[in-house]
């Protein structure tokens, strides 16, 4: 917008380092708050599910999941926590199969069921040792409501031994999903080791901390457990060596609606529907991401508040189509960008920045938009009066500039003036002849700006206008001679005012004429105004002269009256000698009733 030019000058230097100044404190504070949080939080979720479907990262050692679903517990036929002699006889079939690790994600009983059915404990002890013999093995066990740690049966956990049992707690993140892998879960930050941790240590892994990357392999299958325990029975070592042998084994519940938890993708292949996973397949995907090395590193906040602090810079770019496209265009880079460093293990969060990129951009634009919109205001105010509205809404939106010369326009021109004003104004007083013109004036001009037209000048009494200029007309006669129509109407009615005032009525007379005119401003550099010029306007003046003579309050040009609508009323009153060219076929119009003078 050309009127916004000087929002760069020093008059708007200090409000716009202000407004920097409070976009970024604002910025800065929402950074801070949920709404961002949650932000770059679902901004994650969804680079996780694209970089699964386009990109996603190939597994070099498999971590397979054994699951405990409907059809193993009937055909079973026994509760979970009595299964011992199941476990046992899976563990059993894992030292036969020669697994790489093995992690249960089933909690074991606080006491012997031995009272039962004797021989349960025996049975998963037997599995126990027998396993591990071959291959780490790490029980999975949990915490109370209050917190406090679940006990289970001793004799389990003296042959797991201590690196052999890991909590199966996992961190939350604000909205419930659960995105990282993080021990730091105990009071003051005291590290507890979890089953995946515990089961990374057992392969020398080293255990990282940070987002669990879920772009890391395909989705989870499982092997029922039932079908292990079939393979076990049949002695069939070499189909369980197939499945299981130099693989990462987990071992989980993955009943419908039971231990439901809330990821950022869908990791179970049997199940694409629920929003919710199973807590094996969370167990199962930290396993991915430690043994592959594949833990993704969050940037540290330092570097997320000055992202912050340089999106905030988007301040200072200058409004318009060319701001908003670089803007955007960095603001994609930047989102493409760190998609890739998280497929490469770093998360640098983005979303916010990029967001605050925009609102910093936008503020500055509604600022510079206040400026402009309050400087069009005081221009608006200052100006009325002395050009016409149409020349002034073409200055405000930076359509006419204001340089000297001007270009070449077909434009209608109209003259007016007021008949035997001499005589009138030496019978009154000066003050007296100026309020009356400025009455009279009021009600002209308001004709001509109705109908589009824009006013040149007042000449005395007289009245220069013209159509089709600054902004072009789709029938400037038309426009010209409504304005006419309208301006005897006026005149009509100021008569009657001026009788009840005991004032003579007046009379004017009106020429319209057609043709091409230099438009623009016209004079010195400084002191110009906004005007029309050439043959086609000396020849409406001269016209307008013949109004008193010719009996018609208002006369047109030939070349006026071709381009009339409807040309009822006209009379043609031939060719008239003008003042300087050759004669001019004229046409007279009065309204009815009008008396000529």
């Amino acid at each position: 917008m050309a009127v916004s030019q000087s929002s760069q000058g020093g008059t708007q230097a200090i409000p716009l380092r202000i407004g920097f100044a409070l976009a970024l404190f604002v910025l800065l504070a929402v950074h801070f708050s949920p709404p961002a949080r949650l932000l770059e939080l679902n901004w994650l979720d969804l680079q996780f599910r694209l970089l699964r479907q386009v990109g996603p990262l190939r597994v070099t050692q498999e971590v397979v999941v054994v699951g405990i679903d409907d059809a193993t517990v009937r055909e079973i036929n026994l509760p979970l926590a009595t299964m011992h002699a199941e476990l046992g006889g899976f563990l059993e079939a894992m030292a036969t199969a020669k697994p790489r690790a093995v992690g249960l994600d089933v909690t074991l009983p606080q006491t012997s069921y031995d009272r039962l059915k004797p021989g349960l404990d025996a049975a998963l002890l037997r599995g126990m040792l027998r396993l591990r013999n071959v291959a780490p093995l790490v029980l999975g066990v949990t915490v109370d409501a209050a917190g406090a740690a679940r006990p289970v049966h001793q004799p389990f956990l003296t042959v797991a031994g201590r690196e052999g049992v890991g909590y199966v707690l996992v961190q939350l993140d604000e909205d419930g999903a659960i995105r990282r892998f993080d021990e730091r879960l105990g009071e003051g930050g005291a590290v507890v080791p979890t089953l995946a941790g515990q089961l990374a240590r057992r392969l020398g892994v080293p255990v990282e901390y940070g987002l669990v990357q879920f772009a890391l392999g395909p989705d989870f299958t499982y092997v029922p457990l039932r079908e292990v325990l079939a393979m076990q029975a049949a002695g069939d070592s070499a189909g369980l060596a197939r499945h299981f042998g130099g693989k990462v084994v987990m071992l989980g519940n993955v009943l419908p609606y039971e231990d439901q938890l809330k990821l950022p993708v869908r990791l179970a292949a049997w199940d694409k529907d629920r929003e919710t996973t199973h807590g094996v397949l969370i167990h199962a995907q930290q396993m991915r991401s430690l043994i592959e090395g594949r833990i993704v590193r969050p940037a540290g906040e330092g570097i997320a508040l000055l992202l912050v602090c340089a999106a905030a810079l988007a301040w200072w770019l200058r409004p318009g189509v060319g701001g908003g496209l670089l803007l955007g265009a960095v603001a994609m880079a930047a989102l493409v960008l760190e998609m890739y460093l998280l497929r490469q293990g770093m998360h640098v969060p983005l979303a916010w920045p990029a967001l605050a990129a925009a609102l910093a951009a936008a503020s500055r634009a509604a600022l510079e938009a206040w400026f402009a919109t309050r400087e069009k205001r005081w221009l608006r105010a200052a100006f009325a009066g002395l050009v016409s509205p149409a020349v002034l809404g073409e200055i405000l939106g930076g359509r006419l500039q204001p340089q000297l010369g001007g270009e070449r326009r077909e434009i209608c021109l109209l003259f007016s003036d007021i008949r035997g004003f001499t005589t009138l104004s030496e019978s009154l007083p000066p003050e007296e002849v100026t309020r009356l013109l400025d009455r009279y004036f009021s009600r002209m001009v308001a004709a001509i700006h109705a109908h589009g037209g824009t006013l040149d000048k007042f000449m005395g009494d007289g009245i220069m206008a013209f159509f089709g200029a600054p902004q072009p007309r789709d029938n400037p006669c038309g426009d010209a001679f409504a304005a006419a129509q309208a301006m005897l109407a006026a005149l009509a009615e100021f008569n009657r005012e001026l009788a009840t005032e005991g004032h003579a009525p007046l009379a004017i007379g009106i020429g319209l004429n057609y043709g091409a005119a230099v438009v623009g401003y016209i004079g010195a550099a400084d002191r110009h105004e906004y005007t029309a010029i050439g043959d086609a306007v000396n020849t409406a003046s001269r016209i307008e002269g013949l109004t008193k003579e010719a009996g018609h309050p208002l006369l047109v040009s030939r070349a006026v009256l071709d381009r009339l609508p409807c040309r009822d009323g006209f009379v043609p009153l031939g060719e008239r000698a003008v003042k300087g060219r050759a004669a001019v076929e004229v046409y007279g119009w009065r309204p009815a009733p009008y008396a000529a003078d």
